[in-house]
This record gives C-alpha cells, structure tokens and sequence, in this order.
C-alpha cells in the first residue's frame, strides 16, 4: 500500500470519529438539557402533599390520584400484553423459524411497534369505548380497562421482539440434548428455553413496561382522566401523563410546577426500569459467559 493511499485512508478514518463522535456528543448535550431543565423544575414541587392531594385541590393541588392511577392501569396493560407477548415470541422463535408464517407476523409486529400510540389510542376508543357508550344509552363511558387495553397493543410487539431474539439467542445445543432425551416441544419451550432466556424475557417485559408509563394520547381517548381517586377498571380513571397534560393546559404557574413535578416522577420511573432491565440482562449475560 503507497503512502498516499494510507495518508488518505487515514485522514477519512479521522474525519469520520470526529463527525460519529460530535454527534454523539450533540445528543447526550439535549438529553443533559432536557434531564436538567426536568429536575430543576420538578423538584420544587416535590413535597408530601404531592402524593396525599388529589388533582381536585386546584393550585394548592397534588398527583395522589393520577399516581395510583397509572399505576393500576400500567399493571393492567402489563398483564394483558405480558402472556400473550412472551407466548407469540415463543412460537415465532421455536415453531415459526424460517417459514413465511413467522416471517409474515414479524412483519406485521414490526408495523405495529413503529404505530403511532394515538392510531392505537383511536382504534381502543372505537371498538371499546364506543360500543360500552352504545350500551349505556349515549353515555360516554371512559374506563381505566379501555386505557389498558390500548397501552397494552402498545407494549404487546415489544415484548415479541425482544422474547423471538431472547430465545433465538439460545444455543441450539440446550434444544437437542433436550429432544434427544424424548422432551415434547412444548415442555422443551418452556421448562428449558424460557428459563435460559427467563432474564432477557424479563427485560423485554420492564422495558415494555418503561414505554407505557409516559404514553399520552390513548388514555385521553380511552382512560379520559379523573379529578378524584378511581379504583374501578370500569370508570374514569386519572393518570401522571394524562394530569400533567391537565395542568400544563391551566394559566396557573402553580399548576405548572405540580405538572413538573410529575414529569419528574415519570422520569425517575422509567430511569429505574431501565437500570433494572441492564442489571438483569448484564446478570444473564455473565451467567452464559
């Protein structure tokens, strides 16, 4: 190789990092602001009556409910989308390897991961709201239930994406030693794999999980919202990112920090699902090394 064409080589290599490596900088210098401007302002919120008060109390006011409520309708979601999710993964990696069927659902789990949440919040609303109005003679009627439901299409391909790769990454010894002892599929998928690949499954689930919590648009047209504490999935029921929508829409300045306050909240929580999903997919990794 002449010097020329090294020289050449070289300086491209170093135009290259420089540019991968500004950019890299260049988002972390956003994500940094946007943490930052989040803390600075919703800490000054954060105090006990925050979490005793409920959305009712007006300036003076607090996310007691909204708090319970996203968290009933986030574990609802959860438990809708969470078996059905980790079943379709199974069978897209075990049963449906290589053929056009698995392909062809792939495809469409994909389209429905890349789907906006509004889209899915809108089809919620007219196969679930709609006709529990029709039921109720013209009354509309929002629940928590129809809020799950729609956060749930929402988590539903994140789950079969990451379980289809969790156990596709596997090792095929673990499946031919187990049928060659005369292991059923079936038991094979899930007294073996799933608990080999139980970490990574895990992850996708926290994630999916971390996802859910600061979706938006669907519980406005499904959950609707709620200025006292529900317990019932059949009613009206408040959520954190639904409340913060609520308060950033009011001319107070002091609903404006509650609204802050719970943008934080919503940060931290998925900040710990996310270290709780790196500690466990790390563990299984080490496990398998």
């Amino acid at each position: 190789m002449s010097a020329n064409v090294y020289r050449r080589r070289y300086a491209k290599n170093v135009v290259a990092q420089a540019l991968a490596s500004a950019a890299a900088l260049l988002a972390l210098m956003f994500l940094a602001w946007i943490l930052w401007v989040t803390v600075s302002r919703g800490v000054q919120a954060i105090g006990v009556s925050l979490f005793t008060k409920i959305t009712a109390y007006a300036d003076q006011g607090g996310l007691a409910n909204a708090i319970i409520g996203s968290l009933i309708i986030d574990a609802m979601a959860i438990a809708l989308c969470a078996p059905v999710g980790v079943l379709a993964g199974a069978y897209l990696a075990e049963y449906a390897r290589g053929t056009r069927m698995g392909e062809t659902i792939r495809f469409l789990n994909d389209i429905l991961l890349s789907a906006p949440s509004i889209v899915l919040g809108l089809f919620v609303y007219v196969i679930v709201v709609l006709p529990m109005t029709a039921a109720t003679n013209g009354s509309i009627t929002f629940s928590a239930l129809a809020g799950s439901i729609a956060l749930a299409l929402i988590g539903l391909p994140v789950i079969v994406r990451t379980t289809d790769e969790m156990l596709q990454l596997v090792p095929s010894t673990l499946r031919e030693a187990a049928l060659s002892l005369g292991i059923p599929q079936w038991k094979l998928t899930v007294q073996v794999l799933m608990r080999a690949a139980g970490s990574g499954i895990l992850t996708g689930v926290l994630l999916a999980l971390a996802r859910l919590a600061g979706e938006t648009a669907p519980l406005l047209f499904t959950a609707f919202g709620n200025n006292y504490t529900a317990l019932s999935p059949l009613a009206k029921m408040a959520s954190l990112p639904a409340a913060i929508y609520q308060y950033t829409n009011d001319p107070n300045p002091a609903m404006h920090a509650i609204a802050w306050a719970g943008a934080l909240l919503i940060t931290l929580f998925v900040l710990a699902l996310s270290l709780i999903a790196r500690a466990v997919f790390a563990r299984q990794k080490t496990s398998h090394e």
